[in-house]
């Protein structure tokens, strides 16, 4: 993977840029849609392609790895050609919804025990098990094992939980450069900042992160219910950490005021199920504020006279 930063903008952090895939171009800021498992809900893969004209999307480990499992994608020959996506593909590791299944888990140095959501069976991910599985679902860009901290957070489990995703971080880079992909294409492993809302963690996570001198970097344990003024503050200081000329991925974001917020603070890669989960349940976005065209009172004025 490469990244070209194209254009600056002069009064703010934001910036436009060109990442180059094996599987195509991604022109940044970009907004990913997320395929959790396999494809974008209500969405078909055509409809992705010419009309939103989405140039990645996301698909989930955890959901992927259970159902339809791993079989299943390597006798298909990976994520691309079980979908019949041919552009850029983004996985996460599981963090979040280890992260999620807070009562059904369990983390410990090696690792994170978990049951399944779907059958209550029972499952390990280590770190280099997460690198296996996304190896073996063959994303173009895949995200190290980490723990995403909840909100609100106290500062000694921020810090722990912190220098175990550094670990497991370290972890991840070594299996990952010790093993190829399995399709014949190159995969690309983005590192994670954590730190919660503190800044000398964040500071201190970033730092960590950068040293690592991986092809991109993402922050993640934001959008997880901090007023929006405290991801924006932890998203400028770590955006004022990580080196210029490479991409930036803010996990989890979201609402269109959050993106323009973040593009501007030097954000070059969003996702978030909000656009599709909002569109399901009758919701739109405009100019005016958020419409339910579900409510009686659109209704009504939507029918023919």
């Amino acid at each position: 993977m490469t990244f070209q930063l194209q254009h600056t903008d002069p009064h703010s952090a934001a910036r436009a840029g060109r990442i180059e895939t094996a599987h195509g171009a991604i022109e940044t800021p970009i907004f990913m849609p997320v395929g959790t498992a396999a494809a974008v809900k209500a969405v078909h893969i055509h409809e992705l392609e010419r009309e939103v004209h989405a140039q990645i999307i996301l698909g989930n480990t955890y959901h992927l790895y259970l159902r339809p499992g791993m079989e299943v994608l390597k006798a298909a020959g990976g994520l691309h050609k079980f979908n019949g996506w041919n552009r850029p593909i983004l996985t996460d590791s599981g963090g979040y919804q280890v992260y999620s299944l807070a009562a059904q888990r369990k983390i410990k140095e090696e690792g994170v025990t978990f049951k399944s959501h779907i059958d209550g069976s029972n499952h390990v991910f280590t770190p280099e098990r997460a690198m296996d599985i996304q190896r073996e679902i063959g994303a173009d860009i895949i995200m190290a094992f980490d723990e995403c901290t909840p909100y609100p957070c106290e500062y000694k489990y921020a810090k722990n939980s912190m220098g175990l995703t550094h670990r497991w971080l370290k972890r991840c880079c070594d299996r990952f450069d010790e093993t190829e992909g399995l399709y014949g294409y190159a995969q690309t492993l983005f590192p994670i900042v954590q730190g919660s809302t503190y800044p000398d963690l964040r500071k201190e996570s970033a730092e960590v992160i950068a040293s690592f001198e991986r092809e991109g970097n993402a922050i993640g344990g934001l959008s997880v219910g901090e007023p929006d003024e405290d991801m924006y503050g932890m998203t400028e200081l770590v955006c004022g950490i990580l080196p210029k000329e490479k991409p930036r991925y803010l996990m989890g974001v979201g609402t269109p005021m959050n993106i323009l917020e973040c593009i501007a603070l030097g954000i070059d890669m969003f996702d978030c199920v909000l656009p599709t989960r909002n569109a399901r349940h009758g919701h739109l976005y405009t100019a005016k504020g958020i419409i339910n065209i579900r409510n009686e009172k659109v209704e009504e004025r939507a029918q023919p006279h």
